[in-house]
């Protein structure tokens, strides 16, 4: 059994809770430590049962909790040496520190974990595929583009959680928004339009690919009409289930038995 629950997924904050019967861990930390043990609550979940938290990256919105759940609980962090030295700056007196190589493979909990570089303006980001019984979520988050890399990674896959950060004419039209950020958020490390996202989407594309959640929604660029439009023209007559992560809300469990 393999099971994920989206937290949190947005610009304020990023957080997903996986779940075996051997494991419980989380990917990402962008919420607060108060906050996810809110979120946590609501899975019935308590701190002490996680048995680590694996980072993408060390922006804040993946990775601002960490600072103050390290001082209250001892669960092990996992992420590679680059982003280990930026969030040591803020995670201090913490000893459990497990790197991993970009691109590597560990376990925990007897659950596969393989990590893949993506690109995005951090130090060292990278995306996941979780498998755990012959079943595999992938994690993609945060990146400019799809490398061929990145779309091998997640050849397969049964279920994907991938961003949609942004739709191009409302990205274009927003006025709280200077030039330089909207380059940003659309150069080849920035984040995925909604129509990079489908087009990537239908390059992952296969018949066992069940379940696609679209995250990291701009709240002022985006909604969930326009990704879900733009997913369901490429997706064409795929029996793929698609759905939405939400910022402030649990977002529906997928689990992969």
């Amino acid at each position: 059994m393999l099971e994920v629950t989206i937290l949190a997924s947005g610009s304020s904050g990023n957080s997903a809770l996986v779940r075996t019967e051997t494991a419980a861990f989380l990917v990402d930390a962008g919420l607060s430590a108060r906050e996810l043990t809110q979120r946590l609550a609501l899975c019935g979940m308590e701190p002490r049962e996680l048995g680590a938290i694996l980072v993408t990256h060390e922006h804040g919105d993946h990775a601002r909790g960490l600072a103050q759940w390290s001082k209250k609980h001892d669960t092990p962090i996992y992420c590679n040496r680059q982003t280990a030295m930026v969030l040591r700056d803020k995670v201090t007196d913490f000893a459990g520190w497990n790197l991993f190589e970009s691109g590597g493979k560990f376990e925990i909990g007897g659950t596969s974990i393989r990590s893949f570089p993506i690109p995005h303006d951090a130090v060292e980001p990278v995306g996941f595929v979780i498998r755990r019984g012959g079943r595999s979520f992938g994690f993609l988050t945060d990146l400019g583009h799809a490398t061929t890399l990145v779309v091998e990674s997640l050849r397969g896959v049964d279920a994907l959680l991938i961003e949609a950060n942004y739709d191009e004419e409302l990205l274009q039209n927003d006025t709280k928004r200077p030039w330089s950020i909207k380059q940003r958020i659309q150069s080849r490390h920035g984040h995925l339009s909604n129509g990079a996202a489908a087009e990537t989407v239908s390059r992952i594309l296969h018949d066992g690919l069940g379940h696609l959640l679209l995250g990291h929604l701009s709240r002022d660029c985006n909604s969930e009409e326009l990704a879900l439009g733009t997913m369901r023209k490429s997706l064409g007559e795929s029996a793929v289930r698609l759905s939405c992560a939400r910022q402030e809300e649990l977002s529906v469990t997928i689990r992969l038995d």
